[in-house]
């Protein structure tokens, strides 16, 4: 016969919780004998293993109770549906850790894997790390609001950075981020900026530049962050206006670049894009 600590150290809980089923009605109190000690039996420690194991499982104490006075088919019933619970529970967890192991880089918490990897196909590829936060903080917003279309999205971008003069274009672009707005190698960069893109336009067409179909807030949107990241954008932008083209998130060629000019300076309402115009007309 065991006492009640014996019991409890068998059982691997403490005395206050044999004491705690005893006053759930969980676990029948033994009589005390001649000496005014409670004694128990083997059955007593198998009894309590079982209401610890279900306790620890998340079976509410009432449901417990119920399962102790169960037959052997309905008890073994509502353990296959314990098991199964706990199994999601397990992959739900895993999901968590995996989503929080990724924290040190931040890429892997909000976006796919394709997403990631192209960003990382950047920075192996000499990017300025400036240039890929920004993609990448304009991709969480595309992700979250087209989640859908980011295969299609990523394969035109996957076929643009096979292109060696678009990586050209981004490690100039890299170059211009560190100059100051009255830096004369500014407006080189903008120089050889524009023609990196008038090359590309004209040999591979508009198309190749101007791809992403993305609605006007999404794509202000995008800028916005872009100029958050990287101040000298803004300055970069204007100078590339004057030299024909338009455009952060999504670039375009300006008709008539001293119109871009005078549209920003008198504050007039913007032009529909070129983009737009081509949807217009297909409409």
């Amino acid at each position: 016969m065991l006492t009640i600590g014996e019991l409890a150290s068998y059982a691997g809980v403490t005395v206050r919780a044999v004491r705690h089923y005893h006053a759930k009605g969980l676990l029948p109190e033994p009589e005390r004998d001649h000496s005014g000690y409670r004694r128990y039996d083997a059955g007593a420690v198998v009894e309590l293993i079982k209401i610890r194991t279900l306790a620890e499982a998340g079976v509410p104490l009432a449901r417990v109770r119920e399962l102790l006075q169960a037959d052997q088919a309905e008890f073994a019933a509502a353990v296959a549906d314990i098991d199964k619970r706990l199994r999601a529970e397990i992959r739900e967890r895993q999901r968590h850790r995996e989503r929080i192991a990724c924290l040190g880089s931040g890429d892997h918490l909000a976006l796919p894997p394709e997403v990631v990897e192209y960003l990382d196909r950047l920075r192996a590829l000499g990017v300025d790390e400036r240039i890929v936060q920004v993609e990448r903080d304009g991709w969480i917003p595309l992700f979250a609001h087209s989640p859908e279309r980011v295969p299609e999205w990523m394969a035109r971008k996957r076929e643009q950075i096979a292109d060696p003069q678009l990586i050209g274009f981004y490690l100039t672009l890299g170059q211009a981020l560190d100059r100051t707005d009255s830096d004369p190698r500014l407006v080189e960069l903008a120089d050889e900026l524009a023609a990196y893109l008038t090359h590309m336009a004209d040999e591979q067409g508009e198309e190749h530049i101007d791809d992403i179909d993305i609605e006007p807030p999404l794509v202000e949107l995008m800028d916005i962050l872009a100029f958050n990241t990287v101040p000298p954008a803004r300055r970069l932008i204007e100078l590339l206006e004057e030299r024909g083209w338009t455009g952060w998130t999504r670039l375009e060629r300006v008709d008539s670049p001293g119109d871009v000019v005078a549209t920003r300076q008198e504050g007039t309402a913007a032009q529909p894009s070129r983009r737009e115009r081509r949807r217009q007309a297909a409409s």
